[in-house]
């Protein structure tokens, strides 16, 4: 954490194993954390936000800012896609290729980098890890658009990435303390309960058993077949 001097920082935080860990990690470092939501009315984030307001008040101490919400509504640019409809979600057995969303990193990253210059947070922190395949989020990507995102805001808002040289399964044992089981990661939600079939599913199970780590989480389905 020595790369971020400074007391407070913002935290992209959607309320995953990822960004939980991280918070976590954040706050006992002494930071002063702020949360931020980015809420694009994908087809989970209904019950993504219900389980991160969870995970924040069972981790709340002093230094823990009020979560805020910042709407980003996709439905315009998505329309159709299973993110926004829930229907032909990518299943357990899905490539990468077809969970990825276009443009998910830059539009979170706008929106939440203005909110942090506008008040004055120097630090957007992001739960990145060394394990996401896609282009932007690659350290070539942050450094561009961090420089960008400096000339559109007149000012620096520094992204800071401490989990990028890890896989979950590393975070998921530095988090083993920490309320896990409060923490969301599913593309299809069954009411507020994770569904068991989708890709970040078993992306969720796979991790738990790699790190050595008993699985809290309860399923809707037991098994993990494909979602087409």
């Amino acid at each position: 954490m020595s790369e971020m001097a400074d007391s407070r920082v913002a935290l992209l935080f959607s309320g995953g194993m990822d960004s939980a860990v991280l918070l976590g990690e954040l706050l006992a470092a002494g930071r002063r954390v702020q949360p931020l939501f980015v809420d694009c009315q994908w087809h989970w984030q209904a019950a993504e936000l219900t389980w991160a307001r969870r995970y924040l008040r069972a981790v709340s101490r002093p230094g823990l800012d009020e979560l805020v919400v910042l709407q980003m509504p996709l439905r315009d640019l998505y329309a159709d896609h299973w993110s926004i409809t829930g229907e032909g979600v990518p299943g357990a057995d899905a490539p990468d290729q077809q969970v990825y969303l276009p443009g998910h990193n830059p539009l979170l990253l706008i929106k939440a980098q203005i909110w942090c210059r506008m008040h004055g947070v120097g630090s957007l922190a992001l739960g990145a890890l060394a394990s996401n395949p896609f282009a932007d989020a690659t350290e070539e990507f942050f450094r561009y658009f961090e420089k960008a995102m400096d000339q559109a805001v007149s000012g620096h808002v520094r992204l800071v990435r401490p989990l990028e040289h890890l896989q979950k399964s590393e975070v998921m044992r530095r988090g083993q303390s920490l309320p896990l089981s409060l923490t969301f990661s599913c593309l299809a939600p069954v009411g507020e309960e994770h569904c068991g079939a989708c890709n970040k599913c078993a992306e969720r199970r796979r991790a738990f058993t790699s790190a050595g780590v008993d699985d809290p989480t309860d399923y809707a389905s037991d098994a993990a077949p494909s979602v087409t």
